[in-house]
């Protein structure tokens, strides 16, 4: 009667792959389970669980000021439909305004805030809500995990700029009173994408894809269409990638330092495994 081989004896032999997959995906998703814990961790020391209160301008004994602003927006709005250069200079004031009296800008509402406007920066005051640590939900709550809602508030700083035909916020800090923003948290969420909702689509999203650049200046903000001149990104993709590359990075090494473990785990069982085919050879 012929023996049989270990390898043929062996569940482990000829499963390494398949055991080396299974190993390296379960570390993945244990690995990506612990980066959210730790990340929600963090955010949580600088956010609150209630919403701070961002005033809205009244609209009220304002119609004046208002048909000024409708003015001001619709002969920057032709102009830039007839391919006329143009500039449109709104103040803190004017911003705070139209987003009070506009339904596109209604979202806004509560939520921030110009504050200040200067040559260098422009000052939000925000109330955003974000995604808490993950729980498993309550009885009467949809799906299987949810989260509390936490709420940045406190004051970003900010310069303005054009990517991919949208106007955009580049952040330098956020500031929230007794404690400190995460400067991981700020590469991720800069630049903020403050216009996404509109693009794509008419009236605004029409406008912004045209602008040339976005500038700031004492007190106000200048958004400009320059004839002739097609639209170009004043925020590079590699100040958009950098924090994608550090996660990245982070998980590229990480994920390393696991294959080699499992590497070494397969090496040394396939030199038992041919040590002990020698020993069954012999016999």
């Amino acid at each position: 009667m012929k023996s049989q081989s270990v390898s043929e004896k062996s569940p482990y032999a000829g499963c390494a792959i398949l055991i080396a997959a299974l190993l390296v995906m379960l570390f993945l998703i244990g690995f990506s389970i612990s980066v959210l814990f730790r990340q929600a961790n963090e955010i949580a020391k600088f956010t609150h669980n209630k919403p701070a209160v961002v005033a809205v301008s009244t609209l009220e004994d304002r119609e004046a000021e208002l048909n000024r602003l409708a003015e001001k927006l619709e002969t920057f709005r032709l102009a830039v439909i007839n391919g006329e250069s143009s500039t449109l200079e709104l103040t803190a004031e004017e911003m705070n305004l139209a987003i009070a009296a506009y339904q596109p800008f209604r979202d806004l509402r509560g939520m921030l805030r110009i504050a200040s406007i200067s040559r260098e920066e422009i000052r939000l005051e925000i109330s955003f809500q974000l995604n808490g640590k993950p729980r498993l939900s309550r009885e009467g709550e949809g799906g299987m995990v949810t989260s509390d809602p936490r709420y940045l508030n406190g004051t970003m700083v900010a310069k303005p700029g054009l990517l991919n035909k949208e106007v955009v916020l580049q952040i330098s800090e956020i500031e929230v009173p007794g404690k400190t923003v995460a400067r991981g948290f700020l590469g991720q969420m800069s630049p903020y994408r403050i216009a996404e909702r509109y693009v794509g689509k008419e009236g605004i999203g029409g406008v912004m894809s045209e602008l040339t650049s976005v500038e700031l200046a004492d007190g106000t903000v200048r958004f400009v269409k320059t004839a002739g001149v097609k639209p170009k990104d004043t925020i590079t993709n590699a100040q958009v990638d950098s924090a994608s590359q550090r996660l990245f990075m982070f998980f590229a090494v990480a994920a390393c330092l696991f294959l080699l473990f499992v590497a070494v785990v397969i090496f040394v069982g396939l030199r038992l495994k041919k040590r002990n085919e020698g020993a069954v050879l012999k016999e």
